[in-house]
């Protein structure tokens, strides 16, 4: 097949091109820009647009089908001339399911945690020599591609995100991969952009149990009371297990897993990541994994890209670097590393860089988030809120939606390199979270501090 990605150096796109590739279909694409790494992997595999642009020549009626991704923009001259050739366009989620018809669909979704459960099932199903299809959010040790895409596999594991599919299709994501089996972690509004209500953002997980093929299955958080009433509540013949945190103890910053053959060491840490590991625990075992050998590999999972990602570690320091971006995540972040390191002073740093945690009225949804912490820092750029055409947000208003007196906030990246740089970071977990760069801090320099 030949296929055309229109916007191909996104982070999901470019991966589903390269994986495309890797399956002997012949790729051609377009981008307005392409930042690394997606640039420098496209061009290894010879995918790389000679020039940035939109070119209407490229698609002709030779193309067997295009793929739009959501950094185009509805009125983009390739995805014009598609439609006037009546060539058949895809969104990235739709092709992922025209991929999987014939597989057993296993969708992974939730407002959190669902990349990193998404990874723990394919570093189990890995260790254990299963092979299956995939598509995961985040690069993980001991794959080449976030995407990859067979004839033969029986599974498809997939990350489920609720955002939209493409700036001509206004469904979630998830809607459309219709599972077999299906997993949420939790309900914790996001997206304001796309859904402006809390109820209208829950509607779409409810659209997302129903849309479960009957016979199939549900695993869910029971801890989180509005996706337990949401699963209880659909009436799709479906199997529903619940799952919840799990008995395990800290000691000396390791967390031990209770089993039966005694307490486990795992890798990572935090109530978070324990709720993921047993909804990951329960969908392998539907996959065919028991819970000795799922035990076995989980004990070596050191987590997703910058999910708590460990920048350094010292004898007297640790710093790490996390995703965390939404108020839920935010929390269950800072909280984690308050309880793995009791003896510590926990810094913890957050960048407000989504176009939700931007707004004045989601600003609210932080209150108490950074709670856990000893000493809390916000930093955020006025110029990203103009480029987000958002209304300005000052100061008083992130103090006073975060209702933490001893708040430090900066807006200035140089100003809070400079705070981070001239700390004592000796008995001290420093936690950076952030969906970007905090306007280019040098990591680098930072972790030599520790």
């Amino acid at each position: 097949m030949r296929i055309h990605f229109i916007a191909i150096g996104g982070s999901a796109m470019h991966n589903l091109a390269l994986a495309l590739e890797h399956k002997g279909y012949q790729i051609t694409g377009s981008d307005d820009i392409i930042y690394e790494p997606s640039k420098g992997r496209l061009a290894h595999k010879g995918l790389l647009p000679d020039t940035f642009g939109w070119f209407p020549d490229k698609i002709s009626t030779e193309l067997d089908a295009v793929i739009l991704g959501m950094h185009a923009k509805p009125d983009n001259p390739e995805l014009h001339k598609a439609q006037e050739l009546g060539i058949k366009i895809y969104s990235y989620p739709e092709f992922l399911y025209e991929q999987s018809k014939l597989k057993t669909r296993v969708v992974i979704g939730g407002s959190h945690g669902k990349t990193t459960i998404t990874s723990m099932i394919l570093h189990v199903l890995n260790y254990n020599a299963i092979a299956v299809d995939y598509m995961v959010g985040a690069q993980l040790e001991g794959f080449d591609r976030m995407v990859h895409l067979t004839q033969e596999n029986e599974f498809i594991v997939l990350e489920g995100d609720e955002y939209l599919s493409s700036p001509i299709d206004k469904r979630p994501k998830f809607h459309l991969y219709q599972p077999n089996i299906a997993l949420l972690s939790g309900i914790a509004w996001d997206h304001i952009n796309v859904f402006p209500t809390y109820d209208n953002y829950v509607e779409q997980f409810r659209i997302f149990v129903d849309g479960i093929v009957q016979g199939g299955s549900i695993t869910y958080n029971e801890e989180d009371e509005e996706l337990k009433r949401v699963v209880e509540a659909s009436e799709n013949t479906i199997r529903k297990f619940p799952y919840r945190i799990p008995e395990h103890v800290i000691d000396n910053g390791v967390t031990y897993l209770e089993t039966e053959d005694g307490p486990m060491p795992l890798e990572v840490f935090g109530k978070h990541n324990l709720s993921n590991l047993m909804g990951a625990k329960w969908v392998c075992q539907q996959m065919g994994v028991d819970e000795t050998d799922f035990y076995e590999a989980i004990a070596t999972f050191k987590g997703a890209s910058k999910r708590m990602e460990k920048l350094a570690e010292s004898k007297t320091a640790v710093a790490f670097k996390d995703f965390a971006h939404s108020p839920s995540k935010v929390k269950a972040t800072t909280q984690a590393v308050r309880e793995q390191y009791p003896n510590h002073k926990v810094l913890a740093c957050l960048e407000l860089h989504t176009y939700s945690s931007l707004n004045a009225t989601f600003l609210e949804e932080y209150r108490g988030t950074m709670d856990a912490a000893d000493e809390a820092v916000v930093f955020y750029s006025p110029e990203a809120v103009k480029i987000k055409r958002l209304d300005e947000v000052t100061e008083d208003q992130i103090a006073a939606a975060f209702k933490r007196t001893d708040l430090k906030i900066f807006a200035d990246p140089e100003a809070f390199q400079r705070f981070l740089f001239t700390q004592d970071f000796k008995n001290t977990a420093l936690l950076l979270m952030s969906s970007g760069n905090y306007g280019g801090l040098d990591f680098e320099q930072l972790v030599g501090l520790l």
